[in-house]
């Protein structure tokens, strides 16, 4: 019988420590993995939607709840902008693009997004079916939104006042489903894109006639004083991270906001309950590894006058040692990978749970940190077996069968 099987065989005797040990080594590793998990997609989501997204421009207010409205989906706007500011801004030479957006209704819950073409282009947009946005009331549609709703090309549906609630329908028109996109794992998976002229007739008492608009042409800058919600600009060069942000700041009734800076702001804000978690983490593995300690070193006073028969029968001292040894690793090895486990389950269903779908959590990512998890978890069982292991390794043979 070999030394591994005789580790496993000392465990299941002493069936309730290792239950309490497998248990405080799991869970102090899956709330490591879910915060790890938690803060790699969260910091990737961010990363993914405010790509190539140097400055939002809307009204004065929270610049944080300005990014988070206009690029992440998940606030309510600022308020609006005027049309005609929102042209010069549009032609600054410092500005290289400029996407207009305007907000105010859903569609179960999923965001209605008035824009022109260049928004196409500043996401790299390609479709699954059909094709983009042409006339007015016809929407191409993010994947989540058609397999969540069962949309298909052709469908019809009403869209609702306010970000959320279905309260308000606006049943004067019907949006029809002219093409659905390929996924794109960013938040325009879950947005409903038309022209913006849709949004204003949407609202209008008397409804405009229905005109064509060529996905090449600046349709959300027509005539007449409208407006919009915001602006997603591009910079045409590094002076305009300089001088365009405080030009609109200090010259216009505007404000523009950084969305590298407020993703910062807001990391900020949340990093310290996430740092008190991973403490509180650490801790269940320091308290966890003082039980194994505590287990094996009770366990090896009770075993000791075993451990002197098998020196007689000629196991060498080693044996011994790596015995308690390999019990410490199993215990927190065995305790780390059950803590993986239950964290990858626990993510999977807070992101199943999640009312906001732009920014839903999975349990089925893994990332290469989670074997730095498991190593952490065995070293911990290693060091905590080594003064039992120790204390087997000097085990007196004469003096422990004197004593029986």
């Amino acid at each position: 019988m070999n030394v591994l099987t005789i580790g496993l065989k000392n465990l299941r005797a002493n069936k309730l420590n290792t239950f309490l040990n497998l248990l405080l080594v799991a869970f102090g590793i899956a709330i490591l993995t879910v915060l790890l998990l938690a803060g790699k997609q969260i910091n990737d989501k961010l990363e993914k939607n405010a790509k190539d997204i140097d400055l939002v421009v809307g009204a004065k207010g929270s610049p944080l709840q300005l990014v988070l409205s206009s690029i992440y989906y998940i606030d309510f706007p600022t308020g609006n902008i005027p049309l005609s500011d929102a042209q010069k801004l549009a032609a600054n030479p410092l500005v290289k693009r400029a996407v207009p957006l305007a907000l105010g209704d859903n569609y179960n819950g999923y965001r209605i997004a008035g824009t022109d073409s260049s928004f196409i282009g500043l996401y790299g947009l390609t479709l699954k079916s059909g094709r983009f946005w042409k006339n007015d009331f016809e929407v191409t549609i993010g994947a989540n939104v058609a397999a969540a709703q069962k949309l298909t090309i052709g469908s019809k549906f009403y869209g609702a006042h306010g970000l959320t609630g279905q309260s308000d329908i606006h049943k004067a028109h019907a949006y029809i489903v002219a093409g659905i996109l390929a996924p794109q794992e960013n938040v325009v998976d879950n947005l409903v894109l038309t022209n913006i002229a849709s949004v204003w007739g949407m609202h209008e008492a008397e409804p405009k006639h229905t005109e064509e608009h060529h996905p090449g042409e600046p349709e959300a800058f027509e005539s007449g004083e409208k407006e919009i919600t915001t602006l997603l600009i591009q910079y045409r060069s590094p002076m305009s991270v300089v001088l365009f942000p405080r030009m609109v700041n200090q010259s216009t009734n505007m404000q523009a906001a950084s969305p590298a800076m407020e993703s910062a702001r807001l990391f900020s804000l949340i990093g310290i309950g996430v740092e008190t978690l991973q403490w509180f983490a650490v801790l269940i593995m320091v308290i966890s590894g003082i039980s194994v300690f505590v287990s094996l070193y009770n366990s090896l006073k009770e075993r000791r006058y075993d451990m002197a028969i098998m020196r007689t029968m000629g196991a060498p001292r080693l044996s011994l040692f790596g015995l308690i040894i390999i019990e410490g690793a199993i215990l927190t090895l065995l305790g780390s990978i059950i803590g993986l486990i239950f964290g990858h389950l626990i993510l999977h269903l807070i992101g199943h749970f999640q009312t906001s779908g732009q920014s839903r959590l999975s349990g089925f990512i893994f990332d290469i940190a989670e074997c730095y998890l498991i190593l952490t978890g065995l070293l911990i069982g290693i060091i905590a077996a080594l003064l039992p292991a120790v204390q087997a390794f000097r085990t007196d043979i004469a003096n422990t069968l004197n004593k029986g």
